[in-house]
């Protein structure tokens, strides 16, 4: 009888040999590892790929039993660990591809990612070509004779696109192209990256994993043919973690479920209310129809979170920032995945430096909101207030046009 979801949570990673006979692994420290025998310290160089003790960048047992939680719940071979998710993202590219490659990226990509490519990547002679977010098999027009990655976000960064996993990993598989993603939005749990034909998926664990806001932390989980490759590339380019922050990355994952349902359950109250608002031109909420790829978010995710966006009918930056400006409930923060809501406006301009193929079709201010662990009435009254200070600087505005 297989387990639930619910209840991987709760027992992943706390195999007997790394918690001692406590409930949680402890946290053990250590860079020098020291063997009292030859036949010691061979049988930990022979095995230190496999999670023996043998130096303090391998890992220690608080490490491999956080690894061993986050393969169990993505699926996958094994899981490499890493200091952020941009460290991630970069580090699981570069253990497969050379001078002289070219990669598909999703032109919603994460800022950091897109900057990578082109300060990065295109300075070892590996070439990127974006592509539209909506393409699904599509795709196959773009792969070229040295296309190594295909690199998938869903739902994107910002716009909240959802794409079509499943179709766009066979195309790629067909030239034995690896398939990643950066899974971070579903935190590895409303969406199962393996079953969907992906290779390598990524999360930036300092969001939803750990979820308090308090660790920068990244994993990159893979499947049986890759994982030696990125396991060992990521080794030699010196990506390690402490035990302390793996430690708390096992410690969200125990409550990671109620979160994520408890997210989801305030930001689509939140959705639903925004998208009758007189100021607001459409919600991009992976769960409404009013979301590019919501079919498929309907397909292929179990569940949503907090993170989502909506578009004003208008861009006027005076009366955005009256928005923003004396919220209670909702800081300006560049993360999202803790227990706190968030609020950021990004003006159609600032898309047409950052994309050139999946440019908005809208012109009206984005918002971009994480809802958070509050009660989602006061979140409600704290936008509501928010649109009386812009819906004065709007009516300042006509009158004296």
């Amino acid at each position: 009888m297989s387990e639930s979801k619910q209840t991987k949570y709760v027992t992943a990673g706390r195999d007997k040999k790394w918690t001692n006979g406590v409930v949680n692994p402890p946290v053990q420290r250590a860079s020098t590892v020291v063997f009292e025998t030859v036949a010691e310290k061979h049988h930990a160089t022979v095995n230190r790929a496999n999670k023996t003790l043998f130096y303090g960048r391998r890992g220690t047992h608080t490490h491999f039993a956080f690894q061993d939680a986050m393969t169990e719940i993505e699926g996958g071979a094994g899981c490499a660990l890493y200091p952020c998710g941009t460290a991630a993202i970069s580090n699981a590219i570069l253990a497969f591809v050379a001078t002289g490659d070219h990669i598909l990226m999703v032109d919603t990509c994460y800022e950091p990612t897109r900057d990578f490519c082109e300060k990065v990547l295109k300075k070892m002679g590996v070439e990127t070509t974006y592509y539209d977010p909506t393409i699904g098999a599509g795709i196959g027009d773009l792969i070229q004779d040295n296309t190594k990655v295909l690199f998938l976000e869903s739902p994107g960064s910002i716009t909240m696109e959802v794409q079509d996993v499943p179709a766009m990993a066979a195309a790629a598989h067909q030239h034995d192209i690896v398939v990643m993603l950066d899974n971070t939005w579903a935190a590895g749990v409303n969406f199962s990256p393996f079953e969907h034909g992906v290779d390598i998926s990524i999360q930036a664990a300092t969001k939803y994993i750990v979820g308090h806001s308090d660790v920068m932390l990244g994993t990159a989980v893979a499947s049986e043919a890759y994982w030696d490759q990125l396991r060992e590339h990521s080794y030699l380019m010196g990506q390690c973690i402490s035990p302390d922050d793996a430690y708390l990355g096992l410690r969200g994952i125990r409550t990671l479920d109620v979160r994520l349902r408890q997210h989801a359950e305030n930001s689509l109250k939140v959705a639903e209310w925004l998208k009758n608002r007189p100021e607001v031109d459409h919600v991009r909420h992976p769960a409404l129809e009013t979301c590019p790829g919501h079919e498929y978010f309907e397909r292929d995710f179990t569940g949503g979170n907090g993170l989502f966006s909506f578009v004003l009918k208008t861009s006027y930056p005076r009366a955005t920032t009256a928005l923003l400006d004396g919220m209670k409930h909702f800081s300006m923060g560049y993360s999202w995945g803790g227990f706190e809501s968030l609020i950021l406006a990004n003006e159609p301009k600032s898309f047409n430096s950052l994309r050139t193929v999946a440019n908005p079709n809208f012109s009206g201010t984005l918002i971009r909101l994480h809802i958070g662990l509050e009660n989602v009435d006061d979140l409600i009254a704290d936008l509501q207030a928010g649109f009386e200070r812009y819906n004065a600087l709007i009516a300042e505005k006509a009158a004296t046009a």
